[in-house]
């Protein structure tokens, strides 16, 4: 096999999961389209998340926060004063290069070090040692923090700075009183939430892993401060068994401590996933205590507290975050279930095996030939299908051909429309991983679209 992280890359472009946006314009670094199979693996993917996160939990609620916030959210929240990244700059060329990524190339570690002077010497003691292409380190600036929050010109407005959201949780928490209230719910409950979230992104790279625009599922939980350990590692062990279900081996993820601790955060750990660039964070878990609603308090002057009526004392919610990117899982999905299987005609098959619940396509209908007749009965078959399973209809090229397309894009089940099933009303049913082929009635094809037939 070659390099599996480019064969996957190239997969999502010839197949139809992700484009580089404006292409034609040679592109906008940092920001990717999904494509048609994409759009619905992606789907799939956020939509299990809700179905395990949110509905089977009794005690988990749903929100959609809008992008644009008053700016005092971003002001309260500490992002328009510590959300940024230590960078240095080309005097020649004025391209930036994040310090934290060229250090740690070398082996040093400067992860959680918020003092410019520490990253000055750490950068400066190392430059010897740093190497860019078409690069003299000798003409790279002294680091300074570049802010990530992306500015907004939004016009008729009364404040001086807009901003798009760097993170979707903050709605969660100017929502907190209101989501209480609305569903009548003391604490000890969660939030959830999926959407866009925007990086002023200095280093975008390693194709959708770090990106300028992306999307995030996040669930905040909120509870008294004494069942913060307690919630911890219930949700630590809710995502692991997530990420599981999605068909990620346990092999390749693992749990990582912080080692240096955001100053608001109690405990925190990342799952890592192994990607074939090494062990990168997958998604996070932080015990964020009550910093946020505490500093929402501080400059919204809205109470945050809870008043317990069995205690008769008010307390600020303890919070429990999870927070994964989507296009980071999705990633690791494709990566996880992407396989190349020789044949015994000595060809070669691409094949993903993905869970069937998140396939793009679950079924392909296929004539056999493009025979007027045999086309009409494959439509008749789809129709009766496509209310129930997302299926695609392919009549493009020999079946062979069209086999192998449907495994690229992990479609678990073919179904060929021939002479017979003019004759007798049955077709080809095909399943994706043992390629083994069953004759069944069109009456009785549900039956045997069956996913358990993957476990």
């Amino acid at each position: 096999m070659e390099n599996k992280w480019e064969a996957v890359i190239k997969l999502c472009k010839s197949r139809g999961f992700m484009f580089p946006s404006s292409e034609i314009y040679d592109g906008f670094s940092g920001v990717y389209d999904y494509g048609p199979m994409g759009v619905e693996l992606e789907k799939n993917i956020k939509a299990k998340w809700w179905k395990d996160i949110v509905h089977r939990n009794k005690d988990i609620f749903g929100i959609n926060s809008a992008i644009f916030t008053n700016p005092k959210v971003w002001e309260a929240s500490g992002h328009t004063s510590n959300f940024s990244d230590p960078c240095t700059t080309d005097k020649k060329t004025g391209i930036k290069y994040r310090v934290d990524h060229l250090l740690e190339k070398i082996g040093v570690d400067c992860n959680g070090v918020t003092d410019i002077d520490k990253i000055k010497k750490l950068f400066n003691d190392s430059k010897k040692l740093i190497k860019i292409e078409g690069v003299d380190v000798n003409d790279l600036q002294d680091p300074e923090f570049v802010n990530l929050l992306v500015e907004s010109n939004l016009n008729k407005t009364k404040f001086e700075k807009t901003y798009l959201r760097g993170e979707t949780c903050q709605g969660i928490f100017i929502n907190y009183k209101n989501i209480s209230n609305s569903i009548n719910k003391n604490i000890g409950f969660g939030v959830a939430q999926i959407g866009k979230a925007f990086r002023n992104e200095i280093s975008a790279r390693q194709f959708i892993f770090r990106l300028r625009e992306f999307q995030q599922m996040e669930m905040q939980y909120f509870d008294f401060p004494n069942k913060s350990r307690e919630n911890f590692e219930r949700f630590k062990k809710l995502s692991f068994e997530f990420l599981i279900s999605l068909g990620i081996s346990k092999e390749n993820i693992r749990y990582k401590d912080h080692d240096n601790l955001v100053f608001y955060c109690k405990n925190a750990l990342d799952i890592e996933y192994k990607y074939p660039v090494g062990w990168k964070e997958l998604e996070g878990i932080h015990d964020r205590g009550d910093w946020d609603l505490s500093q929402h308090q501080k400059f919204s002057k809205t109470t945050m507290e809870f008043f317990d009526e069995m205690t008769k004392k008010s307390y600020t919610p303890n919070v429990i975050e999870t927070s994964i990117g989507v296009e980071r899982l999705f990633l690791a999905v494709l990566l996880e279930s992407y396989t190349e299987e020789e044949l015994p005609d000595k060809t070669t098959r691409v094949v993903l095996k993905l869970k069937p619940e998140i396939a793009p396509i679950y079924i392909a209908v296929l004539p056999l030939f493009k025979k007027e007749n045999l086309k009409q009965k494959a439509v008749s078959v789809f129709n009766i299908l496509s209310n129930d399973y997302v299926c695609l209809y392919d009549e493009t090229q020999s079946i062979g051909k069209r086999y192998r397309r449907a495994d690229e894009v992990g479609t678990p089940f073919c179904i060929t429309i021939d002479y017979q099933t003019l004759e007798d009303e049955t077709v080809t049913i095909r399943n994706r991983d043992s390629m083994k082929q069953d004759r069944v009635r069109i009456s009785d094809l549900k039956k045997s679209l069956s996913p358990d037939l993957f476990d």
